[in-house]
């Protein structure tokens, strides 16, 4: 899981424009109230899954190089049931929802709604999130947190990057088996042969 003001998007786990009004008012006579907010994406770690029928030929462009990596298909109930190996730290499953931050109001009623807001250019994301928020534990949080999971409840599927060369695609379904999984493994839907 990685640590939320780490991450690319400068405006991770933070407030649009009109909460931002709302925050600073309410924290005139209280200026610890607003600092905290600041501090507290450093604590909040999150896990993204895109969310989506098909296969998305914008996430392999963004998240593979040279034509190599693999898509783990999941459900949501599986996550859950594959979070329940992790006793540590508590896991909150959220959707996020894409807004225009400087018209849009972000509730902060829960500590976990500005990271389950993200700027309406993020869109194609189509991000459900697995977060955690590690302020009240005594841990140093450099990039993020390791957690434990069962490989077996999360995983449904596999799929090959559909650009991989063959080498590549024989190592996946080699490494899956001397591991003794028996994750399904599928052929890209982007590598479909050609009909002419």
């Amino acid at each position: 899981m990685s640590r939320s003001d780490k991450f690319e998007d400068q405006y991770e786990g933070t407030f649009s424009e009109p909460t931002f009004e709302e925050i600073k008012k309410l924290s005139v006579n209280n200026p610890e109230f607003l600092d905290f907010y600041k501090s507290h994406r450093e604590k909040v770690v999150v896990s993204s899954w895109h969310i989506n029928e098909y296969e998305s030929f914008a996430m392999w462009q963004i998240f593979t190089q040279n034509s190599e990596g693999i898509a783990i298909q999941s459900t949501i109930g599986r996550l859950q049931k594959a979070l329940q190996t992790e006793k540590e730290f508590n896991q909150y499953i959220g959707e996020v929802n894409y807004i225009d931050y400087k018209k849009e109001y972000i509730p902060f009623d829960d500590m976990f709604f500005p990271f389950l807001f993200k700027r309406k250019s993020f869109q194609y994301e189509r991000e459900v999130r697995i977060l955690s928020d590690l302020h009240d534990k005594d841990i140093k949080i450099n990039d993020g947190l390791k957690i434990n999971v069962d490989l077996n409840q999360l995983i449904e599927k596999i799929y090959i990057h559909p650009k991989s060369e063959n080498w590549y695609k024989k190592l996946v379904i080699e490494l899956v088996s001397k591991l003794d999984f028996d994750f399904e493994i599928e052929k890209s839907d982007l590598e479909s042969d050609i009909l002419i």
